[in-house]
C-alpha cells in the first residue's frame, strides 16, 4: 500500500506540471490563431464612442530611481484625452519632491501625498475617486508604458458594456543577469500562455498589478479594492468576475518593466504572489457555492490543485533525503523523475518556450535571442513555486483577519540608463 501511494505521488507530481504545460500550449496557440494573428486597431471604433477620457494611475511607494523616468513617459503617450495621477504612498525617498517638481513642468499631471504608508490598494481608489474619467489605466511606478496601449484597451470597454477590466502584456526590461533574462522567457512562455488561454476559457485568475485599466462603473460596483489584500491585483480580478464583470487580456498593450534580479528579491516577490493567491481562495470560497460561480471554480480548483502538488513534491523531496542518509524498505523506491520521462520533459521545456517566444516576438522582437538562458525556467518556475506555496499556506492560515497590506521597498533589479 505504502508503494503505491508513492508511486502515485510520483505520477502526481510528474504529469500535473506536464498537462498543465500542453493545456497552456495549446490554449495560447488558440488564442493567437483566433483573437490574435491579423488583428488591427479600430481608431474609427475610439472617434465614434467620443475619445472617452481615460486617467493614469501611478501609485509610488520609494520609487525616486524611476519615477523621474515612468512620468516623463507617460507624458508623450499617444492617446490625446488622458491626465496623470500620481500617489506618493508615505515614501520615506526623494519621491515626493520629484513629483512634485514634475507637476510644475507636465499640466496633466496630478500629485497626491499620503502622509504614511497606506498600501497600494489605498492608494489606488484614492486615486479612483479623485479622477473625473470614466475609465483608470493603472501602473507601477517602474512601468513604462506603450505609446498606444491606452487605445488598444479601450476598444474592449466601447465593444462590451460588461468588461470591468483589461489587462496588459508584461515584458521585463531588466536584462543584465542570468536570472533577468530567465524572466524574460517566463513572462512568454509560461504567464503569457497562461494569459491567453484563460482569456480563450473567458475568465481570468488576475489582472498584472503593472498594466491594466479599469472601467470606473465596475471599480464603484465591487467597492474598489481591498486594503487587506496581499495581492490587490488577484483580488481586484476575483471581486470584479464574481460580481459578473468580465475581465480580459490585451496582449498589444504593452508595459516594460524592472523585475527582481537577485534570488533573495525573486523569493520575496514570489512569497507574496502564493500568499496573496492562497489569501484570495479562502476569502472567495464560500462564495463559490452558488451555481452561478460554475465558471470560476476551474480557476478555483487549479489553484487548489497546484497547492496539493506544492506538498506532494515537498513530501516526496523528504523522503529522497531521508532515503539517502537512512535507506528506506526496498519497496519504497523514490525517484523525483521516473527516467524515461527525462528526455519528454525537456522536450517540454523547449516547445513550451519555443511557442511562446514565438507567438511573443511581435511585441518584443529579441526574445529568441534569450532562448539558451531560459530554456530551463519551466523547471525553474514549478521549483520555485513549490517552495512558496509551501511557506506561504500556514503563513495566511495564521495571519491576522483584516490587517492592512502595506508597501515594502521594492526590488527592481540592475538598473542602467
Amino acid at each position: 500500500m505504502t508503494h503505491d501511494l508513492i508511486a502515485r505521488l510520483q505520477d502526481f507530481i510528474f504529469f500535473y506540471p506536464f498537462f498543465m504545460s500542453y493545456f497552456w500550449m495549446i490554449g495560447g496557440v488558440v488564442h493567437y490563431l483566433a483573437l490574435e494573428k491579423g488583428r488591427t486597431r479600430s481608431h474609427r471604433a475610439l472617434v465614434a464612442a467620443g475619445m472617452p477620457k481615460v486617467s493614469v494611475v501611478v501609485p509610488c511607494f520609494n520609487e525616486e530611481s524611476n519615477v523621474r523616468r515612468v512620468i516623463y513617459h507617460l507624458a508623450n503617450l499617444g492617446y490625446a484625452n488622458y491626465d496623470i495621477i500620481a500617489v506618493n504612498d508615505g515614501s520615506k525617498d526623494g519621491t515626493g519632491a520629484i513629483l512634485n517638481e514634475l507637476a510644475k513642468e507636465i499640466p496633466r499631471l496630478t500629485v497626491i501625498h499620503h502622509s504614511k504608508n497606506e498600501g497600494k490598494a489605498i492608494g489606488l481608489t484614492t486615486a479612483a475617486t479623485i479622477s473625473d474619467a470614466p475609465y483608470l489605466m493603472c501602473i507601477d511606478g517602474d512601468s513604462l508604458l506603450g505609446r498606444d496601449a491606452i487605445e488598444w484597451m479601450l476598444e474592449h470597454f466601447i465593444s462590451d458594456p460588461n468588461v470591468g477590466a483589461v489587462t496588459g502584456n508584461p515584458r521585463i526590461r531588466t536584462r543584465t543577469s542570468l536570472l533577468g533574462r530567465m524572466q524574460v522567457g517566463e513572462f512568454s512562455s509560461i504567464v503569457g500562455l497562461i494569459k491567453r488561454t484563460q482569456q480563450v476559457y473567458g475568465r481570468i485568475f488576475t489582472v498584472s498589478g503593472v498594466i491594466t485599466m479599469f472601467r470606473k462603473s465596475a471599480l464603484a460596483d465591487v467597492g474598489y479594492w481591498s486594503s487587506d489584500m496581499l495581492t490587490e491585483d488577484i483580488d481586484i480580478s476575483w471581486k470584479l468576475q464574481t460580481c459578473d464583470w468580465r475581465v480580459a487580456y490585451e496582449p498589444h498593450a504593452l508595459s516594460w518593466i524592472l523585475m527582481p534580479e537577485t534570488l533573495n528579491g525573486l523569493y520575496r516577490q514570489r512569497l507574496r504572489w502564493a500568499k496573496g493567491g492562497i489569501q484570495v481562495l479562502m476569502k472567495y470560497a464560500p462564495h463559490l457555492a452558488k451555481p452561478s460561480m460554475i465558471m470560476m471554480w476551474p480557476l478555483f480548483l487549479e489553484y487548489l490543485v497546484g497547492i496539493a502538488w506544492a506538498y506532494s513534491m515537498t513530501f516526496v523531496m523528504l523522503l529522497g533525503v531521508i532515503n539517502m542518509l537512512t535507506p528506506l524498505p526496498v519497496d519504497w523506491h523514490i525517484s523525483l523523475l521516473p527516467h524515461w520521462h527525462g528526455m519528454l520533459l525537456v522536450a517540454t521545456c523547449v516547445l513550451q518556450l519555443i511557442i511562446g517566444c514565438l507567438i511573443d516576438r511581435r511585441y518584443d522582437e529579441k526574445l529568441l535571442f534569450y532562448f539558451m538562458d531560459t530554456v530551463w525556467y519551466p523547471l525553474a518556475f514549478w521549483l520555485i513555486n513549490m517552495i512558496t506555496t509551501v511557506v506561504a499556506l500556514p503563513s495566511i492560515v495564521l495571519r491576522r483577519r483584516g490587517k492592512r497590506a502595506v508597501w515594502t521597498s521594492p526590488d527592481r533589479g540592475i538598473q542602467h540608463e
